[in-house]
């Protein structure tokens, strides 16, 4: 059988930046490849335009590896992190804890992007898994014994031996770590194998995996992740399970994967679903922290439009909105965009949308909005004024948030917003 280096020097590596395009010739791309990324290029992750010379194809906000017939695309980020700052980002998005810091060294991006953080993470987790001692049940079993250990199967003993009983077919249950939990940690292991980034990774995941069960070939993980549940037996288990699904490819764009259905030994992470997540959940934190909350904004609360023909299908709604009670009653949008915007002037599109925002959900005495975006190079904050012929219309403020820190610290240019706004400013 060849080995992971073999296969991967069949294939021709291609590396492009998230946000750039390549041109890849007419034979790179079989229809097989173009099936693979049809639903990435539907759900916006990718552009595919045929042309004279071959195909353009350009990646958007996604990082990571796609491994296709004849080519190894590589999407490396546009904005410079550590792997070890992305690991406590990817952790804070989903609301799992860090992994333990003993490997934090190993967290590197490389040539892979920020998905091979991924299976360091992955193999960080079902360590200290084992460290504590797997988890254990009751699993029934049918064995075929040469005595009666557990419950015969008369049925089967039977249609099979015809009574005869040098052999005895039983169900048994037995406490074994053939659990669900266990399971998808090791199918998880195995599928991490190929993505490594080095030899002693692959080494690592392979004799971590031998520790856990494997599924059977006819059991469907992402079944088994589907139906997970967590107690607090089995709550170590979470972010274990967490960096599994982003392996196996189990949960979507909502786990921050680009897509269900992507070929094996390929990992891409969507960005701009990371950031947004990071958004939210810096701004519930500091909404809770100054007397406010984040309020859901459902479709019928939604900005609408309509005309003679009917509403139209998008409505404007922030990524964010921040109620604080009165009276009276005052919202603050706020929208993640993951745009480098240090020393750029806001697009007109962003203008409109924010005034939008402003429009349709603050009072008069504070129309404020904002815009959250990351800075790898330090904290920004900088205020937008809109005015017309009859006065101020409202405010932007434009804050970047340092993705050099720990998420925690990197919140305070939120932190001090709302602080103001919830003080009664906001103009």
């Amino acid at each position: 059988m060849p080995s992971t280096g073999e296969v991967r020097s069949r294939l021709q590596d291609v590396v492009l930046d998230e946000h750039t395009s390549v041109l890849l010739a007419p034979d790179q791309l079989t229809e097989a490849d173009r099936r693979v990324l049809a639903p990435l290029v539907d759900g916006g992750r990718l552009r595919l335009r045929r042309t004279l010379t071959g195909w353009d194809l350009k990646a958007r906000s996604t990082v990571g590896v796609l491994r296709l017939e004849r080519v190894r695309l590589t999407i490396t980020p546009k904005m410079t992190i550590s792997g070890a700052r992305l690991i406590s980002w990817l952790c804070y998005a989903q609301d799992i804890p860090v992994p333990h810091d003993r490997t934090s060294r190993s967290w590197l991006t490389g040539t892979a992007g920020y998905a091979a953080v991924v299976p360091h993470a992955l193999l960080t987790e079902c360590r200290a898994l084992l460290d504590e001692g797997l988890r254990r049940e009751y699993v029934r079993s049918e064995q075929e014994q040469p005595v009666l250990r557990g419950q015969l199967d008369l049925r089967a003993q039977l249609s099979r031996r015809y009574g005869a009983v040098d052999r005895l077919h039983v169900r048994t249950f037995e406490r074994r770590v053939d659990t669900w939990e266990n399971l998808i940690c090791g199918a998880a292991l195995h599928a991490a194998i190929p993505l490594a980034t080095d030899a002693e990774l692959a080494r690592a995941l392979r004799d971590t995996a031998e520790h856990f069960p494997r599924p059977r070939p006819q059991v469907a993980v992402s079944r088994l992740m589907a139906r997970a549940r967590y107690t607090r037996l089995n709550s170590r288990y979470r972010a274990a399970h967490t960096w599994a699904r982003l392996v196996l490819g189990g949960g979507g764009v909502t786990d921050l994967l680009s897509d269900r259905g992507l070929p094996s030994k390929s990992l891409l992470l969507g960005m701009d679903l990371l950031w947004e997540r990071v958004v939210r959940r810096m701004a519930a934190g500091a909404a809770a922290e100054f007397g406010g909350r984040k309020e859901d904004v459902a479709d019928d609360r939604a900005i609408r439009t309509s005309d003679e023909t009917g509403p139209y299908r998008q409505p404007f709604k922030p990524d964010v909105l921040l109620r604080f009670e009165g009276p009276p009653v005052r919202f603050l949008p706020l929208d993640a965009k993951y745009i480098g915007y240090d020393g750029r002037h806001l697009s007109a599109e962003n203008r409109h949308q924010l005034l939008t925002y402003i429009a349709g959900y603050t009072t008069p005495d504070a129309p404020l909005a904002a815009i959250v975006h990351p800075a790898p190079d330090g904290a920004t904050s900088r205020t937008v004024r809109v005015d017309g012929p009859r006065g101020h219309l409202g405010t932007i403020s434009v804050l970047g948030i340092d993705t050099r820190l720990a998420p925690e610290q990197a919140a305070e240019p939120l932190r001090k917003l709302v602080a103001g706004f919830a003080a009664g400013g906001g103009s």
